[in-house]
C-alpha cells in the first residue's frame, strides 16, 4: 500500500474489510500459530526522562528495584518449565547493570536452558550490543515510538531520533532478530503520523513489530492526557500485517489494558504473538510504564488464543524474514 491508501484506511469508520484481509494475510504467510514470549521486567531503574513513561528518572514516587542474576535465572526456569522457549529480559535504560553484568546473565541462561533471549534494555553503546550478541542474545527490541522527528525529540529529552534508527541498523548488522514498534495516539500525533509510522516500519523491515495505544501514567508530564484509540491501534496492526507479511506482530498488553478483549481482537486482525508477564508479584506493581496495566498471565494468554480460534505454539518462533526475501526475489 502507498501512504494515501494507508491514510484512507486509517480514516474509514468501517474496518471489517481491512481486518478480514489482514487476518487472511496472516493465515497465509504466518499460519495459525500464536507464539508465546515470557517477559521478565528485571529492573525499573531508568536514566532517561521520556515524557510518557512512569519509569522516567525524575519520577521519585516509584519504588525502584533490580533483580539479581539468580533471581532472573529462577524466573527463566519457571518459564522454561512451562515449555516456553523465548524469554524477554526487559528493563529501563539501567546502566546499574554493566556490559559484563548483562553478558553474565545471558551466559548463565544459555548455559542452563535451550531458550531464545530477547533483550529490551534500551539505548547502549555499540560495543555493548556486540558483546551481548557474542554472549548469546538472539533478539533485541527497541521501539522508535514515533516517526515524527520533532515529536520524538520533544518527548525524549536529550535523545536523538537518528541515533534510534542507527541502533536498529547496527542490531541488524550484528545478526540480531530485530524488534521495533510505536505507540498509537501519542498527544500531538496525527493520522498522517500513524501512516508514516507504518511506512517507516515497512522500510525497516523488522523481524518483529509491536504497537499499542498510548496510555498515560499519572506521575509523568503527559499524565493528564487521554488514552490512544483502540480502534486505530487495531487498524494499524492490520495495516502492518498486510504490509509486513512475515514480521511477527504481538497483541500487546497495552491493547488488553484498554479493552478486556484486546488480545483476541488483535489476534483477529493480524497479530500472531502474545507476551505473558512472569515478573514476580513483589515487583510487578512497581513496573508502571503506564497506569491500569492489565496483567497478562500465561493462562490469560491461552484463553485469548482459544477465543480467537488459534493454536498455541511454545516454540522459539524465530524470524521468518528470510522467507520474505526469497518470496520477493
Amino acid at each position: 500500500m502507498n501512504r494515501n491508501e494507508i491514510i484512507e484506511y486509517l480514516k474509514t469508520p468501517n474496518c471489517d474489510e481491512l481486518f478480514t484481509a489482514a487476518d487472511k494475510v496472516r493465515n497465509e504467510y504466518m499460519g495459525n500459530e500464536v507464539y508465546i514470549r515470557g517477559i521478565i521486567e528485571f529492573s525499573n531503574f531508568c536514566c532517561r526522562n521520556c515524557f510518557y513513561c512512569g519509569l522516567r528518572t525524575d519520577n521519585n514516587k516509584t519504588e525502584r528495584y533490580r533483580m539479581t542474576p539468580q533471581e532472573i535465572i529462577n524466573i527463566v526456569e519457571t518459564i522454561y518449565s512451562k515449555g516456553i522457549r523465548t524469554v524477554v529480559l526487559q528493563s529501563g535504560d539501567d546502566f546499574g547493570y554493566s556490559r559484563s553484568d548483562i553478558c553474565n546473565i545471558i551466559s548463565l541462561i544459555k548455559n542452563k536452558f535451550d531458550i531464545a533471549i530477547t533483550l529490551s534494555i534500551g539505548e547502549r553503546k555499540n560495543d555493548d550490543y556486540k558483546a551481548f550478541r557474542d554472549a548469546g542474545a538472539d533478539r533485541y527490541l527497541i521501539k522508535f515510538e514515533t516517526s515524527n522527528r520533532s515529536l520524538y525529540e520533544k518527548l525524549h529529552p536529550r535523545q536523538d531520533f537518528n541515533r534510534r534508527l542507527e541502533i536498529l541498523e547496527i542490531l541488524d548488522s550484528l545478526g540480531y532478530q530485530v524488534g521495533t514498534g510505536f505507540m498509537v495516539g501519542l498527544p500531538g500525533e496525527t493520522i498522517e503520523d500513524i501512516a508514516n509510522n507504518i511506512i517507516l516500519s515497512k522500510n525497516i523491515m523488522p523481524d518483529m513489530i509491536g504497537i499499542g495505544p498510548f496510555i498515560p501514567q499519572k506521575e509523568t508530564p503527559l499524565g493528564h492526557c487521554s488514552n490512544g484509540s483502540v480502534i486505530n491501534t487495531l487498524k494499524a496492526i492490520a495495516l502492518l500485517r498486510i504490509n509486513l507479511k512475515y514480521s511477527h506482530i504481538p497483541a500487546t498488553t497495552a491493547l488488553a489494558s484498554l479493552d478486556k478483549n484486546g488480545l483476541v481482537k488483535g489476534l483477529k486482525c493480524g497479530a500472531n504473538v502474545i507476551m505473558p508477564d512472569f515478573t514476580p508479584d513483589t515487583e510487578k506493581n512497581k513496573y508502571r510504564i503506564y497506569d491500569n496495566k492489565q496483567r497478562i498471565t500465561f493462562d490469560f494468554a491461552k484463553d485469548a488464543i482459544s477465543k480467537a480460534d488459534r493454536s498455541l505454539s511454545l516454540s522459539r518462533g524465530d524470524s521468518l524474514k528470510k522467507k520474505e526475501a526469497i518470496y520477493e526475489d
